[in-house]
């Protein structure tokens, strides 16, 4: 692999001006194709199998005037007043008048008037599901609120599934990038290095969402998936620029030509950023074999803005460092070279200090205070409830929010989390007695707080019956109280019953990523170690590998869970109202994490092998490579981040969550894993950790991350053929 790359590398450095047309011309052509073919994303959760989303299908299918997209007007008097006609009649002609309404339910019609008669509840029923919903009918839903605000008269909130606007990112982006740009500044000691670096990063992400929007035309994604590979891209994009071209810096201060330099470094650094990247799409498109479209759509757009971070990283770079030459050092060093310091970090430098240290009488303390501490901190996992977002849990002076807050101290929080039944006779007749049926055991469960009446379909054959939770839609009582309620009415014979509804399929979605989770962890955990054998040659640096994996992955969780969950620190991150985690926070971070830790870990134990291999003692070598290494990852560390963290300030909560989760857990996995319990968990294995059965060695093959084929290739050649030597000019 490396001689491949390295014959990349050259071509792209000398064909430079050929590899940035090409690329920008990729980049007009995707930025193009995105502002035409366009589509919407959506806030809808589909779960095909369930019984809650056939329900829901159903009901589509057979009773239309029910399955389209609905929202909530609640009315509040002032203190001591009561509603009456004159207060709503504006505000329910008003809804009548919205494109793409077709029912507004009168709440003294339908009993939605609070016994004090201070609050009312107006349902608004649209035709379009919520996938096709415009922003036109968005904005003149919240005008009902708005326009009401004037203080004179009762207050006015709208809620329900038409108000969620796709998220933000807002200022998330430019502060990741600021502070990378920071952090490439002090690393590089050159604003060349550093905006070069940054620069193509940005290309790439570039490409990667332009391309990403471009399907949106035809394949409806998640209003999360853009989200995350933007976060994602970004964060893999610099952090690959900056691995090439450092390795790349270190050779031209060896005294190689800059061709051969970049040839080198993509010939050895890009070969495990091939292998970083590698792991991370594969464990972002393993997301498929969980079932959820959304989850598949959303790993799938992830992994592809990854792979084009790393074609970026292999082809525009060296172009790039063509045109930069050598002010990609800083300008002490353009004539000093080798004499100036060298490519080799200098033994008194931090990164040496820390790797005696954590390999010397130090290392079994510091590995059981290590593990002691990170296990600790995974304890709140124990207790973790995860379910899909609601209003509950957005920002406190959103609409939704502002809605959920008053129709929970009108209604109760139950009226947030209706449940529909939907029952399907053969007939009018069948299905109007099993209807009824259902309404009568549905009040009788346990954690229902009423049943509506029966409403059927015009040709009598399908029917409706709303329920109404005693509890909150991600309270963990609701979920006991939908299994209750499925087991009740599955004792009525002759008729269909599923429970559906959005907080059913929340629910369902919930129960099953809750499943999916520890078969996706083993398969992960899996994988890392069949990738690392592959690489490293060793039996036990993988296993070492994936148990540091799982503690970062642990620790992570647990301090995910007592921040958002319950409600530590919560202020600091501006959660309003901890909550449940969102249900596929848990699955999207091991993939993602997965990646990164190998990203890491091959950096890191690449130079540490090299070392051992050309006669280092095992300390020595582990030694070697924290110090070679550490000023690097920490900055990629540092950038990752940054970048993640900058995702804490939207509004949005799930992407708050994910920010905040990522953020925690490279800094968690970079610092106190790769950089702390890995090098002492080295010195203490010394030469067994390289350890491989000969049978093993016979069979895996050769993939030279490292670059030692290379090596021995350039050691017996003469200098590089003119082929590569040439430049545009």
């Amino acid at each position: 692999m490396a001689t491949l790359l390295y014959r990349l590398g050259r071509w792209c450095f000398g064909h430079r001006g050929r590899v940035v047309v090409v690329w920008l011309v990729v980049l007009g052509v995707l930025g193009g194709a995105a502002a035409v073919f366009r589509g919407p994303t959506t806030s809808e959760f589909r779960m095909p199998g369930t019984e809650s989303q056939e329900a829901m299908d159903a009901l589509a299918k057979r009773f239309p005037q029910a399955g389209g997209a609905t929202g909530s007007i609640v009315v509040a008097a002032p203190p001591g007043q009561r509603l009456d006609g004159r207060h709503l009649a504006p505000i329910v002609r008003k809804a009548q008048r919205i494109p793409g309404v077709s029912a507004v339910m009168d709440p003294f019609r339908t009993g939605a008037v609070s016994p004090d008669g201070r609050y009312a509840l107006v349902q608004v029923q649209f035709a379009d599901t919520i996938a096709d919903i415009t922003d036109a009918q968005r904005a003149a839903f919240r005008d009902l609120a708005e326009d009401a605000g004037d203080g004179r008269g009762p207050r006015v909130e709208v809620g329900g599934e038409v108000v969620q606007a796709p998220p933000h990112t807002g200022a998330a982006e430019v502060v990741g990038v600021a502070v990378a740009a920071v952090v490439l500044v002090l690393t590089f000691g050159s604003l060349v290095a550093a905006g070069m670096t940054l620069l193509n990063a940005l290309v790439g992400v570039g490409v990667g969402m332009a391309g990403l929007y471009a399907l949106t035309g035809v394949v409806e994604l998640n209003e999360t998936s853009p989200v995350l590979a933007l976060m994602l891209g970004l964060a893999v994009g610099i952090d690959y620029s900056l691995f090439i071209t450092s390795r790349h810096r270190r050779l031209l201060l060896e005294g190689l030509e800059a061709g051969e330099a970049a040839g080198r470094a993509i010939g050895t650094a890009g070969s495990a950023v091939v292998f970083a990247g590698a792991t991370v799409v594969i464990a972002l498109a393993g997301l498929s074999v969980v079932g959820l479209p959304f989850l598949t759509a959303m790993g799938l757009a992830a992994a592809a803005t990854v792979a084009v971070a790393v074609l970026v990283a292999l082809t525009l770079l060296p172009a790039v460092l063509a045109f930069a030459g050598d002010r990609v050092l800083p300008r002490r060093l353009r004539r000093g070279g080798a004499a100036a310091g060298g490519g080799a970090a200098r033994p008194t430098t931090a990164g040496y200090r820390w790797g005696r240290l954590v390999t010397g009488r130090l290392r079994v303390p510091v590995l059981l205070a290590g593990i002691v501490a990170l296990g600790a901190l995974t304890l709140p996992v124990q207790h973790m409830h995860l379910a899909l977002p609601d209003a509950g849990t957005a920002a406190e002076d959103s609409h939704e929010r502002q809605a959920y807050d008053l129709i929970s101290e009108g209604f109760g929080e139950g009226f947030n989390g209706r449940l529909i039944a939907v029952i399907s006779g053969r007939d009018a007749a069948s299905t109007r007695t099993a209807a009824q049926r259902a309404a009568e055991l549905i009040s009788g469960v346990r954690g229902v707080r009423a049943a509506a009446p029966p409403q059927f379909a015009p040709d009598g054959t399908t029917a409706l019956v709303t329920v109404i939770p005693a509890t909150g839609p991600s309270d963990a009582a609701t979920e006991d109280t939908v299994h209750a309620i499925r087991a009740e009415v599955a004792k009525i014979k002759g008729a269909h019953i599923a429970l559906t509804g959005t907080t059913a399929v929340g629910i369902d979605i919930s129960e099953k990523l809750a499943d999916a989770l520890p078969p996706y962890l083993l398969l992960v955990v899996g994988l890392s170690v069949v990738l690392l054998m592959l690489v490293f040659r060793s039996l036990l640096v993988p296993v070492k590998a994936a148990t540091g994996f799982l503690l970062t992955v642990g620790a992570t969780f647990g301090l995910t869970t007592a921040v958002f969950q319950d409600g530590h620190l919560a202020s600091l991150v501006g959660v309003d109202t901890p909550g449940p985690l969102i249900s596929f926070l848990p699955i999207i971070l091991i993939g993602i994490l997965f990646g990164l830790a190998m990203d890491y870990e091959v950096f890191l134990v690449s130079r540490m092998r090299e070392d051992h291999v050309h006669g280092d003692s095992p300390r020595q070598a582990t030694v070697n490579g924290l110090g070679h290494n550490a000023r690097v990852v920490t900055a990629a560390a540092l950038i990752m981040i940054a970048v993640f963290a900058g995702f804490v300030l939207t509004r949005d909560p799930i992407i708050k969550s994910l920010g905040f989760a990522l953020a925690l857990g490279v800094f968690i996995d970079a610092f106190v894993v790769r950089m702390t319990l890995v090098p002492a968990t080295m010195s203490l294995l010394g030469r067994s950790a390289w350890w491989l059965p000969r049978g093993l060695d016979r069979i895996l093959p050769d993939l030279d991350i490292e670059g030692e084929n290379l090596r021995r290739i350039l050691a017996k050649r003469e200098p590089a053929p003119k082929e590569f030597a040439t430049a545009d000019r």
